[in-house]
């Protein structure tokens, strides 16, 4: 399978339609197996390895998260926190034999009762096919303001 343009745009916006309808069991099923979820601690970081990350997460860290979420004793969660990604249109950066590079620019809005936070980035996903579905290999935030102190960040950007 050769994804096409359009394939690689429409996956890239419906896994942010997935976290923002908080159907995060749908949204695991995206990501390959030996996925990473990565989000710089600072600017223009490129190895996440020798230097801190605010999230560095596999899969199996993910789906923990997506059980905290869900769970019935996840008191912080109590109202459960909303969140609202804005996306400029994604381009396709790269295409290659196996392996195609997305960029997004985004706004993403985190609620919980009455507080509101605005987070501003860029977003980047290493997009592979498996078993004939395309799927996250990479999926790179990096925020503009990824120096600043934060809160806690309960969901995914």
């Amino acid at each position: 399978m050769q994804p096409s343009d359009a394939d690689l745009i429409g996956f890239v916006l419906h896994e942010a339609r997935l976290i923002d309808e908080q159907r995060f069991d749908e949204w695991l099923d995206l990501w390959a197996e030996d996925a990473r979820y990565w989000m710089p601690l600072e600017y223009g970081q490129t190895d996440r390895l020798t230097h801190n990350s605010l999230f560095d997460d596999d899969k199996l860290l993910l789906r923990i998260r997506v059980e905290r979420l869900k769970g019935a004793k996840t008191y912080s969660q109590n109202p459960k926190s909303r969140c609202h990604h804005l996306l400029q249109m994604p381009v396709v950066e790269s295409r290659g034999a196996a392996e195609w590079q997305t960029w997004a620019a985004f706004h993403y809005v985190e609620t919980r009762f009455d507080e509101q936070t605005l987070y501003a980035g860029w977003s980047r996903h290493t997009l592979v096919v498996l078993d004939g579905a395309l799927r996250i290999k990479l999926k790179r935030v990096d925020l503009v303001n990824c120096d600043a102190a934060f809160g806690n960040i309960q969901l995914f950007m």
